[in-house]
């Protein structure tokens, strides 16, 4: 059984009243300037928020023990959440910052250059609790052999560096020279993993990875999929219902859920199956009530990435498609503050 690691009593808490008042005078009003120019919002109104190894298929894996960072990164950001304080309750005590990130194997659009490193900052500026990524690369001798700086470790593991004490990986396709899949990264504990293979034929290999994670404060355990549904509408049915089958024979009625990868939906059939068999709640939506436009990263056209939950209220949620951001991968981050219902 996997160690009981969680955040240390000295790590500052990612849900303070303000997220940027534990940055400096000159990064705060950096930071102010960068989300005043996003789409043009004033940062002080609330309504701009809501318009190393793999385990191949073993029952679990996870992560080494880490020590917790407690530096904030200076990196230029293009956006960070702005907005209210959420209510007084019983849970409002239970908050979660969730991500996702296609990061297209660590490089730029078409390929033009490695960008790994970069990613790396940006995700740990981002301050999420639980990040799920597609298409990370395990394993890649070509790549090790032909850049200098290329990680001596699988990208998982560099990308969790000290921030991520637990992640899980799942590997699903595997040629000659290596082997890619998707990852969760978190903050707290990971309790079981497993890799389903959903491919629906040979050429196409997909997986989803599920997770369970242990939050504090939570009587049960939050049950994590992370996916990267195929190109074409057949396999997506196919691995949409994988998904619905999986959580009706796994997953209580009433756990929490979090639902999160590339679905290449851009048609949303996928997302209005989850709503209507599972129960789950489309996170990222536009001001029409759409799913937001993440692909490609430096003009967002097409609904591809998604975060859908259960058993949370959506405080607010964020595209990241800025300058910075749109140099890492082909895809825009999204990124979800969530507060337990």
């Amino acid at each position: 059984m996997p160690g009981r690691i969680g955040l240390s009593p000295e790590t500052p808490s990612p849900y303070l009243p303000d997220p940027d008042q534990r940055l400096p005078g000159f990064a705060r009003a950096a930071l102010l300037k960068n989300v005043n120019n996003y789409r043009g919002c004033d940062p002080g109104n609330p309504r701009k928020d809501r318009p190393k190894r793999d385990f191949f298929q073993l029952p679990y894996y996870v992560g080494p023990l880490w020590a917790e960072r407690g530096a904030v990164m200076m990196d230029a950001i293009s956006t960070l959440p702005v907005g209210v304080l959420p209510p007084q309750g019983a849970h409002c005590n239970v908050n979660l910052h969730v991500s996702t990130y296609n990061i297209h194997k660590g490089f730029s659009q078409f390929n033009r250059r490695m960008m790994i490193h970069e990613l790396r900052d940006h995700l740990q500026v981002l301050g999420a609790d639980i990040i799920f990524l597609q298409e990370v690369q395990g394993l890649h001798s070509r790549h090790a052999a032909r850049f200098e700086d290329w990680p001596d470790e699988p990208q998982y593991e560099f990308l969790a560096d000290q921030v991520w004490p637990e992640f899980a990986y799942g590997r699903n396709a595997v040629y000659d020279h290596g082997h890619h899949g998707n990852a969760i990264l978190s903050r707290y504990p990971i309790v079981r993993a497993e890799n389903q293979d959903v491919s629906h034929h040979a050429l196409e290999r997909r997986g989803m990875l599920h997770c369970e994670i242990e939050l504090p404060e939570m009587a049960q355990r939050l049950h994590c999929i992370c996916v990267h549904l195929a190109l074409h509408e057949r396999g997506r049915r196919h691995q949409v219902g994988a998904i619905i089958e999986r959580l009706n024979r796994e997953v209580p009625g009433d756990a929490p859920v979090v639902v999160a990868g590339d679905f290449n939906d851009w048609r949303n059939r996928a997302g209005k199956r989850l709503e209507e068999d599972l129960g789950l709640e489309e996170a990222c939506r536009d001001h029409r009530g759409k799913p937001v436009r993440t692909f490609p990263s430096a003009f967002p056209m097409l609904r591809l990435d998604r975060i859908y939950v259960r058993g949370f209220r959506v405080r607010h949620t964020h595209v990241h498609h800025g300058p910075m951001w749109r140099r890492l991968s082909d895809h825009a981050a999204l990124s979800a503050h969530l507060q337990l219902e």
